[in-house]
């Protein structure tokens, strides 16, 4: 009993990583991905629970980026619009980036370099020493242009605190969740159009 009171965090944060690798694994498997029509008819399958499925999903490439998050971004606002999807997108990237958070901090550099690989871990390894991290990892955040799923397992590594974490989540995410699904979804469009 005391054991798992110990480790309790630790035995949530496995058990999730294990439950969500293995979605992702299947989602990957049965061809979600490979159209935008195909994780349509797949999310709306689900009717009511249509927005739970997604967030799932969105939370899971989080975890285990087997999947381009920009894709899944775009495929939020296409399923349920603009502001629903910026919604949805919005709550599940924030809460998924909190558990990776929780992820590498019980795991540690290995989960990490499962993941990702030395090289890009080398790449970015110094930069969590750094006085001045804080302020990348909040440009990064908000910058639609940085690989955020890695800087966030990147960032469990550091003496960053979980509260400066999820702050910096919760107010840098936005507009880059913003201008990326709607650039994309724009030039989705735009496409269409010209075709």
């Amino acid at each position: 009993m005391k054991f798992l009171k110990k480790n309790i965090c630790n035995i949530i944060a496995i058990i999730v990583l294990l439950i969500l690798t293995v979605l992702g694994y299947m989602g990957y498997k049965h061809g979600l991905f490979n159209s935008i029509d195909t994780f349509r008819d797949f999310i709306l399958s689900y009717g009511a629970w249509a927005n739970i499925i997604f967030m799932i999903v969105q939370v899971t490439q989080i975890v285990v980026p087997i999947i381009p998050g920009g894709l899944t971004t775009i495929f939020g606002v296409v399923i349920f619009g603009p502001l629903w999807g910026f919604i949805y997108n919005y709550i599940s990237i924030c809460f998924g980036s909190m558990l990776v958070f929780f992820i590498s901090r019980t795991f540690g550099k290995s989960i990490v370099l499962n993941l990702f690989g030395e090289d890009t871990f080398d790449k970015y390894k110094h930069k969590i020493r750094d006085k001045t991290y804080e302020k990348f990892f909040a440009w990064a955040i908000l910058l639609p242009v940085a690989p955020d799923d890695f800087l966030c397992y990147l960032t469990g590594l550091s003496d960053m605190s979980f509260k400066k974490f999820s702050t910096i989540i919760l107010l840098c995410k936005p507009p880059s969740i913003f201008l990326y699904s709607m650039g994309w979804a724009m030039g989705l469009e735009w496409i269409v159009n010209k075709i």
